[in-house]
C-alpha cells in the first residue's frame, strides 16, 4: 500500500486521456469526412493529396477549355456553311453569265448579284466572333512575318525631292527619310529603317536594295554592302524596295488561337483560323486587271464603301473563268472546313481523356485524404 502516489489512478487517468485524444480525432475524422485534417495527421499524404488535388482541377477546368474551344471551332464552322451557300450560288451565276443567251443587260443584272455576294463573304469573314475574337480575318492563323519584296511585287517607290528628303511609299504608307548627299549605305539603311518602322508599326523590319539610280542602295547576295549616293534633285524611280523581317516582328506576324487542354505548361493546342474573305478566296482583286470588274464593286461588308473588284461575268469568256475561281474558293472553303471539323473531334476525344484522367486521380486522392469510417469508428 502507497499512500503518497494512486499508481492505480494515474493510470487510469492516463488511460483516459489517450481514450479521450482518440475518440476525438475519430469524432473529427467522421464529422469532416476527411483521415487528413490538419499535416500532423499525414505531412506526407497531405503533400501528396494537395499536389493531386491541383492536377484534378487542372484537368476538370481544361475539360472546360477544350470545350470552349469546340464552341469557337463550332461557330466558325457555321459562318463558313453560310460562305459555302454564297458561294454555290455565284457558281450557279457564274454558269448562267456564261451562256449567250443572255444579253449584256442580263449580265450586268447578274454582276450586281455577284457583287453584293462577294460583299457579303467579307462580312461574314469580317465579322464572325467569339468572345470579341474575330476569327476568320485572317488574324488567327499562324503565321511568319512577311520575307521578301512587299506583297510579293514591286510595291516600293522611291524619289529624292530638293532638301535631301527621301520620299518612301511601302505597302500603300508614305514613309518620309531625311538624307544628305553622299551618307554612307549603314547611315541611309539605318534612317530608312527607323522611318519604316515607326510609320508602319512594326519592329525589326530591315530594307535593302540592288537596284541603282540617283538612289543608288546596293548590296550583294554575301550580304556584304557597297556605298550609297544619295543626290539632291528630281529622283528616278527605285522600283523594287525589299523588305525582309529579322529577329523582329513584321507587319504579317500573326498566331492561331491557343487552348490550354492539359494541367500543366506545355500542354496545349493551337488551331488556325485561316481568311476566308474574298480577297484570300481569290474572288476579288484590283479594279480593271484580268478577270476583275474594271472598278471597285465590293464592299467589306460592315458599309456601303467599295474597296475590291469583283469577278467579272460581263462575258462569257471571263464568266468560264470565275467559274473556275469559285470552284478552287469552294475547296479552299471545304478544307477549311474539315481542317476545323478535325479539330473539334480531336477536342471530344480530349474531353473524354480528361474526363477519366480525372476521374481516377479524384479516386486515388480520395484514398490519401478521406476518412475510411469502418476504420475511424
Amino acid at each position: 500500500m502507497r499512500i503518497n502516489h494512486n499508481i492505480a489512478a494515474l493510470n487510469t487517468y492516463r488511460q483516459l486521456n489517450s481514450a479521450s485524444g482518440a475518440q476525438s480525432k475519430s469524432m473529427e475524422k467522421l464529422s469532416s469526412g476527411l483521415r487528413i485534417n490538419r499535416a500532423g495527421d499525414d505531412a506526407a499524404g497531405l503533400a501528396i493529396s494537395e499536389k493531386m488535388r491541383g492536377q484534378v482541377r487542372g484537368l476538370e477546368q481544361a475539360s472546360r477549355n477544350s470545350q470552349d474551344g469546340i464552341s469557337m471551332i463550332q461557330t466558325a464552322e457555321g459562318a463558313l456553311n453560310e460562305t459555302h451557300s454564297i458561294l454555290q450560288r455565284m457558281r450557279e451565276l457564274a454558269v448562267q453569265a456564261g451562256n449567250d443567251t443572255n444579253t449584256a443587260t442580263d449580265r450586268g443584272e447578274i454582276q450586281k448579284e455577284v457583287n453584293q455576294l462577294t460583299s457579303e463573304i467579307n462580312r461574314i469573314g469580317n465579322t464572325t466572333e467569339f468572345n470579341t475574337q474575330k476569327l476568320i480575318d485572317g488574324t488567327k492563323t499562324t503565321a511568319a512575318a512577311t520575307s521578301g519584296s512587299v506583297d510579293g511585287t514591286a510595291a516600293a517607290a522611291a524619289t529624292v525631292t530638293t532638301g535631301g528628303t527621301l520620299a518612301l511609299e511601302i505597302d500603300g504608307t508614305a514613309v518620309n527619310v531625311s538624307v544628305t548627299d553622299g551618307d554612307a549605305y549603314a547611315t541611309v539603311i539605318s534612317a530608312i529603317n527607323a522611318a519604316a518602322n515607326t510609320a508602319l508599326g512594326t519592329t525589326g523590319v530591315t530594307y535593302a536594295s540592288d537596284n541603282s539610280g540617283t538612289l543608288k542602295i546596293e548590296s550583294d547576295t554575301t550580304g556584304s554592302t557597297s556605298s550609297v549616293e544619295v543626290v539632291s534633285g528630281a529622283g528616278s524611280i527605285l522600283t523594287d524596295l525589299k523588305l525582309s523581317v529579322g529577329t523582329g516582328t513584321g507587319t504579317d506576324a500573326t498566331s492561331g488561337a491557343t487552348l490550354q487542354i492539359g494541367a500543366n505548361e506545355n500542354q496545349s493546342l493551337t488551331v488556325d483560323f485561316a481568311d476566308m474573305r474574298s480577297l484570300a478566296l481569290g474572288l476579288t482583286g484590283t479594279a480593271g486587271a484580268a478577270g476583275f470588274t474594271a472598278t471597285n464593286t465590293v464592299t467589306d461588308g460592315t458599309n456601303n464603301t467599295t474597296v475590291e473588284a469583283a469577278l467579272d461575268v460581263s462575258t462569257a469568256t471571263n464568266a468560264a473563268s470565275a467559274i473556275t475561281v469559285i470552284n478552287a474558293a469552294i475547296e479552299s472553303v471545304s478544307a477549311e472546313r474539315s481542317k476545323l471539323g478535325s479539330n473539334q473531334n480531336r477536342l471530344e476525344h480530349t474531353i473524354n481523356n480528361l474526363g477519366t484522367s480525372a476521374e481516377n486521380l479524384t479516386a486515388a486522392e480520395s484514398r490519401i485524404r478521406d476518412v475510411d469510417y469502418a476504420l475511424a469508428a
